[in-house]
């Protein structure tokens, strides 16, 4: 079976596993006055993410959700506006801080315009209008299919931000997978966001964790929240061994990720008749359109599990998501995108 659900699946390797044998650790819950805890491996670990996303300090926290939710309650507070693109992550699937039992936030919608990038023309009337305090940005995008935000538009929201008193915070879930698009250092897109978060757990390849990054002050401020949260963690060097070991072993391979979903588009691009696709592949995701196929994306999947191959519906009844991963192989994309053609024929 091909699964290309979720780049969450994948597995440690012995080489990861090993770490945890031989990492010191400590009570990470045991602070200090810079709120540091007594694990030298998540010391470490949170010493290396702020380094490469050229932030002062960072936090390591459970999950992506808990990252993102953790720093937009650190930089805001209920009832404050919130800049969120409509189809963003944090918006629709974490859902946390625009919940009105919880962080009842207002979220403040814009959109991303034909080259998949945010308009910063739109970020800037909706800041005038809206005064939020905050603008959430999501590189690579998830649900547009794993698009990338460049560095010039980045700078744009930066400079707008900055001239409306708003911070930006970067939901950067695959950051370096963006970065590999991109070709540029991960800080050099950080550097127009006060805060990043990124997951160890997706194409990095870890088994458990996220860092969130920022200033000195802001992570001080966010590990009180991550502790109101209840998300501070003992012996966590357990998982930080191997999130070390991703950062390490794991970043220069996401571009065979992203030359498998490209060679899956390659395949299936002027071949399909009924299925529709996104334009181009970017990074390690693939959307696939069922609006002109007569069939919803939930027996779409059942069909394609029966033939060999695993995937899921997201967003709607109609779009179907494809994640290229470590442990996927060049032959398994070549089989991925021979079963979908069979199934396009089949409609």
């Amino acid at each position: 079976m091909i699964d290309l659900r979720s780049d969450t699946l994948t597995m440690p390797d012995h080489a990861m596993l090993e770490t945890v044998l031989s990492s010191p650790m400590g009570d990470d819950g045991r602070t200090n006055e810079d709120g540091r805890g007594e694990d030298a491996t998540v010391n470490k670990l949170e010493d290396t993410a702020a380094a490469m996303t050229g932030k002062q300090a960072a936090v390591f926290v459970p999950t992506g959700t808990f990252g993102n939710s953790t720093a937009v309650m650190t930089w805001c507070h209920a009832g404050d506006n919130v800049l969120v693109e409509k189809d963003q992550h944090l918006l629709l699937t974490e859902k946390f801080c625009f919940d009105p039992d919880f962080g009842r936030l207002n979220p403040v919608l814009y959109h991303l315009g034909e080259n998949q990038m945010p308009d910063p023309k739109e970020i800037e009337i909706l800041l005038e209008q809206s005064q939020a305090k905050l603008v959430c940005l999501e590189n690579s995008h998830n649900f547009s299919g794993g698009y990338c935000i460049d560095l010039p538009t980045m700078a744009q929201i930066r400079q707008i931000a900055d001239r409306h008193g708003a911070k930006v915070h970067l939901d950067g879930a695959r950051l370096f997978h963006a970065a590999a698009h991109l070709n540029v250092t991960v800080d050099q897109i950080c550097q127009y966001a006060d805060s990043v978060m990124f997951c160890i757990s997706k194409g990095l390849g870890a088994p458990v964790g996220s860092l969130l990054c920022g200033t000195a002050e802001f992570c001080l401020e966010a590990r009180k929240m991550r502790k109101l949260f209840g998300g501070v963690m003992r012996q966590a060097g357990v998982i930080a061994a191997p999130a070390l070991y991703a950062l390490e072993h794991n970043i220069e391979r996401l571009n065979e990720d992203i030359e498998n979903t490209r060679l899956i588009h390659q395949m299936l691009n002027g071949q399909l008749h009924k299925i529709g696709m996104q334009k181009d592949v970017q990074t390690n995701i693939l959307m696939l359109d069922l609006s002109n196929a007569g069939i919803y994306a939930e027996e779409f999947c059942a069909r394609a599990k029966e033939m060999g191959l695993l995937i899921r519906p997201v967003r709607t009844q109609y779009k179907v998501r494809l994640v290229v991963y470590k442990g996927i192989s060049r032959q398994n994309a070549v089989d991925a995108a021979n079963i979908i053609l069979k199934l396009d024929h089949s409609l």
